[in-house]
This record gives C-alpha cells, structure tokens and sequence, in this order.
C-alpha cells in the first residue's frame, strides 16, 4: 500500500434528463469527452496514485480505448458497473489497492488539483473528509401535498459534491455492511456515517458542478473556455 489515494471515477448512468441518445459522460467538450476531462484532472494529480473507472457493461472497451488514446496511465481498471451508483462504486474499490480513496462523479470535470489536495489531507487527519458548497438558496421541506411543513435553517446546510474521500478498508466495511442489510443511500458518505465514521466537510467550488441537464453542458463548454483562458 501506498500513503497517496486511489479513485473511483463512477461514470455508468445514463443520465435520462440530458435528453441525448449517448450518454452524458461521453459528450463532447472541446472535442474530448466529458470523462476524459475529468480523468485527466486525476491524472495529474500529485495525491493519486491509481484510477478506477466504472462505466456501463457496453462502454468498457471503448473507454479502454480512450484511455490508452489519452494516455491515461494511473487508470489500472476499466469495469462494468452494477445495477446502481451504490453497487458500481463497490465493484470499483475492488480493483484498488491504495490505503484511502476517493470517489468522484465522472460529470464533475471541474474539480481541481487544490481541491483534491485539500480533500486528501482533511481526510487523513479527521478520517474522512467530503468536499461541498453551502447552501445559497432557502430550503423549503415539503409534504406529499407539496405544503410547506418547515424552513432549516440554511446555515447549516450544506449541498455535497465529490471527491468524497475514506480509508478504503472503511468504505468497503460500509458498503459490504448496506449491502447486507439491503440499505441503499444517495452517497457513500451516507453508508460510512452508518458506521459511526465523522466524516469532515471541505468547502468547495460552485464550478465543480455534475453535468446532468443541456443548460448544464452549455455552462460546462463556458468554464471551459473561461479556464482556457486562465479565469478560473
């Protein structure tokens, strides 16, 4: 084992609300797709020693190809994902062998190499650590009939992105453990807070944003152009 951190880049949705035949991770931005972008900030990092990437049962070789185009050499495994998000990271953290880990959405290819550092670090020294942006917008709870039952307070409340870091013996402790118990959550956070893990929070960027929609992607290819231009 190693003191730096491996990463699971989950890239196996569909992504329904972008409205492509293809799926979001493969668009294109700048003529390179989505994924590549966001492995390659990966890539260069000092903290990272190996890459998963988890994609959908038919794309493993064409991302296999990808990888060798861009050469992608910290990716050690292309896999196949599973029927979730939930499932896909497990089969992802199979196939790495560092002593923390990191898992990042492949539709996040803003993420930065400070941030990455930053996450790495925190989580080292508190155990885990997840990266996040408070909240700007007031949050509404509302019932089944869409009434307003309550107002958090917005202070408190923070809207979690990715890289979400964890020792990777404790991560796959939390997963093999919802699994048994048939838990699903919406991060991996989730499952490790299961286990009574305090997992620390890193503040963010409001540009390392999941490109899930078209307004999205239009957005992504102004950041791009803003980044190339060194405005961000």
């Amino acid at each position: 084992m190693t003191n730096k951190a491996g990463v699971v880049v989950v890239a196996a949705g569909k992504g329904s609300r972008m409205g492509t035949t293809e799926s979001k991770q493969y668009l294109r931005l700048q003529e390179k797709p989505i994924i590549i972008h966001t492995l390659e900030v990966f890539e260069r990092s000092s903290v990272v020693d190996e890459i998963v990437m988890v994609t959908g049962t038919e794309d493993v070789q064409r991302c296999e190809d990808w990888i060798r185009q861009y050469k992608l050499s910290k990716v050690v495994h292309v896999t196949a994902g599973g029927h979730d998000r939930q499932e896909s990271v497990l089969r992802g953290l199979q196939h790495l062998t560092t002593e923390w880990v990191m898992v990042h959405d492949g539709v996040r290819p803003f993420i930065t190499e400070e941030h990455i550092r930053q996450c790495y670090d925190t989580a080292v020294s508190a155990g885990a650590s997840v990266l996040a942006v408070p909240v700007k917008d007031t949050i509404k709870q509302v019932n089944a009939d869409r009434h307003i039952t309550g107002t958090p307070d917005r202070s408190s409340l923070w809207a979690i992105q990715t890289p979400q870091t964890f020792r990777r013996s404790q991560l796959l402790e939390a997963h093999q453990q919802a699994e048994q118990q048939g838990f699903r959550g919406t991060d991996d956070s989730m499952l490790v807070e299961r286990l009574g893990v305090t997992v620390a929070v890193v503040e963010g960027s409001y540009t390392n944003m999941k490109i899930t929609t078209p307004d999205d992607l239009d957005y992504a290819a102004y950041l791009l152009e803003r980044k190339g231009e060194g405005q961000i």
